[in-house]
């Protein structure tokens, strides 16, 4: 199988892979999956995980209140 190309810069991305979300919240991958889990924002497409971005910026906004 080969591995997804990955696209630097551009435009906003709607969803991330889990590496992806580890480096937009600048944390370890099981910080990154604990707070995509309570943001209810992961999208399962066959065995690939991605984690929607506008329900994780949505969840980080409510609890930094």
């Amino acid at each position: 199988m080969n591995r997804t190309k990955i696209i630097e810069g551009g435009a906003e991305r709607k969803a991330v892979d889990t590496e992806g979300l580890q480096q937009m919240l600048m944390s370890g991958r099981k910080t990154a999956v604990e707070i995509g889990t309570a943001a209810e924002a992961r999208i399962q497409v066959g065995r690939r995980v991605l984690w929607n971005v506008d329900k994780v910026q949505r969840y980080l906004d409510a609890i930094s209140e």
